[in-house]
């Protein structure tokens, strides 16, 4: 009985401390042409009952296939492109910096736990699609991880442009 009360206290710190939303940079397309926006996925955090991350909060990002892992050099330069498919990006170190053809919006993306992104603006979507650069002076890591039958999560618009670290703050 009383090692029960300290296991519900340390849930509801969590809970407590916990975001209620993932906010993250999404690169879209309207009318042809990519965007960025700043999207809140909208399924909440929860707290996991999963055995190793039992109490901590987690945030369902949907159905996924075949993630990949990308090694990207130092200074490297994506040039123009369409994502090959709706997929997250989760930059685990280095820099990403994304802009866009007809616009002078851009978004910096820096590896670690502001770095997931979601990128759906796909050939069928987007003309022109979006630059990738990595300014670093290291190579960035990214893990690409495509949605399930390329579903776009559902989620809220927050904003047109990036997020900001503000809005990301977990």
């Amino acid at each position: 009985m009383y090692l029960i009360w300290p296991l519900l206290l340390l849930q509801a710190a969590i809970a407590l401390a916990a975001p209620s939303y993932l906010n993250l940079t999404a690169i879209s397309a309207a009318n042809g042409e990519s965007t960025l926006e700043c999207w809140q996925l909208s399924s909440p955090f929860a707290v996991s009952n999963q055995a190793g991350t039992s109490g901590t909060a987690i945030g369902h990002l949907g159905d996924v296939a075949n993630a990949t892992f990308t090694i990207l050099p130092a200074k490297f330069n994506g040039g123009a492109h369409n994502a090959p498919s709706v997929q997250y990006v989760a930059f685990t170190s280095g820099e990403a910096v994304v802009s866009l053809p007809s616009s002078s919006q851009t978004a910096k993306v820096k590896g670690g736990k502001y770095g997931l992104i979601l990128a759906a603006d796909t050939a069928s979507v987007s003309k022109q699609g979006h630059i990738t650069t990595y300014p670093s002076g290291h190579e960035t890591i990214a893990l690409q991880i495509p949605t399930a039958g390329g579903a776009i999560p559902a989620h809220t618009v927050l904003h047109d442009g990036a997020c900001t670290s503000a809005e990301q703050a977990y």
